[in-house]
């Protein structure tokens, strides 16, 4: 009969290493390189745990312990926007390790615990549900790599999107590679031109505004992931008389390659930049031996799926896990409703001055 199973809490780094070979569907946001960027960026502390099962299989799960409340704690495998997490496991993870390890965060401590999943494993996650614990789906677009880039472009690529990628190679826009972090001043000054377009088209502020834009994509976030994950970053911009007008930052680990962020200033968006742009990371990931390309999240946003799916991604599902002693999704909720309120109120009294 097999030995109850045992936990170590944080995970031995040794272990985190092995099991990131042994696992084939392994992505960038499981290495210890992300987690502790991640670390850094927001004070949280390790709580990563590492099970060795009865039969000897080893699993681990990349956990970080935050405190939104003093005194209240909260594991959660990455801050939003910051990727998922999952579960590491001998030869990839199975049902059977997805029930076990639910079944022992379900009798701990921390008034919650959320573990969000890539799509890949998403049905053995599923399988693995237990009682207790809420299970919310949601769907990122992926683009299938299967054939490498000349069936994705001829194949997946929708004639229309190819055409529009031609006039951007026409239009004079250049593209540039960095994989040493040196290219995140362009980049973010590019997410701040397009934060400003966003911002006057609202009413909201420009000081508010850039505030806002700051604190929810800070700079040493970018200048962090950038410089720490070995090559796995690449800083795409594309420019236009030596100006940047659009930029993309993109991941590239074993089988999957991710869009983490793209932005584009919309005065030039008849160049199509960011289109271009996207274009040529997607042969990057193919060039790199990538299975999946993951565009992330639309929020419902229609042309956003339009424009995904027109370079051939589909809508696959994906889970979170959320286990609360707390309503700790409420108050974000309420947290976040406040701070568009405010907003708004800011633009009105803006626009009531004005007149």
């Amino acid at each position: 009969m097999p030995t109850k199973h045992q936990v170590v809490s944080p995970a031995p780094r040794s272990e985190w290493i092995s099991l990131l070979a042994s696992d084939p569907a392994s992505s960038v946001f499981q290495t210890p390189a992300w987690f502790d960027s991640v670390i850094e960026l927001t004070g949280a502390r390790d709580a990563s745990r590492l099970y060795t099962t009865g039969d000897g299989r080893s699993l681990l799960l990349p956990l970080l312990r935050r405190s939104p409340v003093p005194g209240i704690a909260f594991d959660a495998a990455y801050p939003h926007r910051m990727g998922p997490g999952g579960l590491l496991a001998t030869g990839g993870p199975q049902p059977a390790d997805v029930r076990l390890v639910l079944s022992d965060l379900l009798g701990g401590r921390p008034a919650g615990v959320r573990i969000s999943v890539m799509h890949d494993v998403t049905d053995r996650w599923e399988q693995g549900l237990v009682p207790g614990v809420d299970a919310i789906r949601s769907h990122v677009h992926v683009l299938d790599l299967d054939g490498g880039f000349s069936r994705v472009w001829g194949e997946r690529f929708h004639a229309s999107t190819r055409k529009n990628v031609r006039k951007a190679e026409r239009s004079g826009v250049t593209i540039e590679r960095d994989l040493t972090g040196l290219r995140v001043p362009d980049f973010y000054d590019v997410y701040m031109r397009w934060s400003a377009e966003r911002a006057q088209k609202s009413g909201v502020p420009w000081p508010l505004a850039a505030a806002l834009a700051r604190h929810r994509e800070p700079l040493p976030m970018f200048e962090a992931l950038a410089k720490s994950l070995e090559g796995a970053c690449r800083m795409w911009l594309a420019r236009y008389d030596g100006e940047p007008v659009a930029g993309l930052m993109t991941f590239v680990y074993r089988d999957h390659a991710v869009s983490f962020r793209s932005y584009s200033v919309k005065k030039f968006a008849s160049l199509r930049a960011g289109l271009l742009l996207q274009r040529t990371a997607i042969e990057d990931a193919c060039d790199h031996g990538c299975r999946f390309y993951s565009m992330g999240m639309s929020g419902g946003v229609a042309a956003l799926e339009a424009y995904k799916e027109a370079m051939g991604a589909v809508p696959r599902t994906v889970l979170e896990c959320r286990m609360e002693r707390l309503p700790l999704g409420r108050l974000e909720n309420l947290r976040s409703r406040a701070e568009s309120t405010v907003a708004r109120m800011l633009a009105n009294l803006r626009g009531a001055r004005a007149t």
